[in-house]
């Protein structure tokens, strides 16, 4: 497993942040909801991910969108998924930033997304198996997830 550093390096009591390297979720998936989360609130986030994991929430694809159905409940956009599994990682990060936040003595109601970078990571080599024995060669994915936050001035 590489050692992954934060493609900011940010200085200051009003930064928090959080990395998850090597996550096995799918990139596109990851890529979306690193896209929708960026500039919201902390909790705002997480109430939205826990709707996304409740079935109740699409994530907007912006960018992976091609055969995407349209969902309901999708604000000035028409396709969209419920990445389950993604979502149920990028809370734990955030749940993990968020006590990161505690830690430096941040006011955690008032974090604010300023950061996310969700990239491909180490493909694993893996097998599906097939008929009569046989297997067929695949790829498992992961993704290296980074997140930074900062507290608002309000």
């Amino acid at each position: 497993m590489a050692r992954i550093n934060y493609s900011n390096d940010l200085k200051g009591a009003q930064f928090a942040r959080g990395i998850m390297s090597e996550a096995p979720i799918s990139p596109k998936h990851a890529i979306e909801i690193a896209r929708f989360i960026k500039g919201m609130n902390l909790i705002d986030a997480e109430q939205y991910l826990n709707n996304v994991v409740a079935l109740k929430k699409p994530i907007p694809f912006k960018r992976f969108n091609r055969n995407v159905a349209h969902k309901r409940g999708l604000d000035k956009w028409d396709a969209g998924r419920y990445p389950e599994k993604a979502a149920r990682v990028y809370l734990k990060l955030l749940n993990s930033i968020k006590k990161n936040a505690e830690y430096d003595g941040l006011d955690t109601d008032e974090l604010i997304i300023v950061h996310t970078s969700a990239n491909r990571g180490m493909r694993r080599r893996g097998f599906m198996p097939r008929a009569m024995g046989r297997a067929t060669a695949k790829d498992r994915e992961s993704v290296n997830i980074e997140i930074i936050v900062e507290e608002s001035e309000e």
